[in-house]
């Protein structure tokens, strides 16, 4: 997670939401090639989990500007300790809190309140021949989401479950 650090006065608060200089010092990526934004009209759409594999990987940096989300990434590393493990954390316009999702990371989220918007920076750009994605109801990912899933995709509905994927 990435919190901001406000400095406040009289007329509100200013931070900065990106630095390069911090990124890299953390050991993340600095690049931003591309900046994308979703609107949601309804509370329950879900949007995922998506990722793009070499020579394309991406990470991204995700903030929730207008309504809430609870957003999850997968660990799709198959050498990483974690591989295949979830984190969860609600990203609010209220909480300004703003996920970093590390390249070979499948990512996806929920809206939770009508009109919940969601903003991206992506390390880059879009390559439709290296995207890949899972089914956010996979029984092997065990992903839980707070609402019912009220809108999706015919793409996100439509990834392979992990066990087909495996037996090819």
């Amino acid at each position: 997670m990435v919190e901001l650090q406000l400095k406040h006065d009289e007329r509100g608060f200013f931070a900065r939401t990106f630095c390069r200089e911090e990124f890299t010092a953390a050991g993340l990526e600095p690049l931003v090639e591309q900046c994308n934004v979703s609107f949601n009209h309804r509370a329950g759409t879900l949007r995922g989990m998506h990722y793009q594999v070499a020579p394309a990987t991406e990470a991204k940096l995700v903030r929730c500007t207008a309504g809430a989300i609870v957003d999850q990434i997968v660990d799709m590393r198959p050498e990483s300790d974690t591989y295949l493990r979830s984190f969860a954390v609600e990203l609010t316009a209220a909480n300004r809190v703003a996920l970093y999702v590390p390249p070979m990371f499948a990512h996806g989220y929920q809206a939770l309140t009508d009109g919940a918007e969601v903003s991206y920076q992506v390390s880059e750009a879009y390559t439709p021949g290296t995207e890949r994605g899972l089914r956010h109801d996979d029984p092997a990912l065990g992903l839980t989401w707070p609402l019912p899933v009220s809108v999706l995709s015919d793409k996100d509905g439509s990834w392979p479950l992990m066990e087909v994927t495996a037996a090819c």
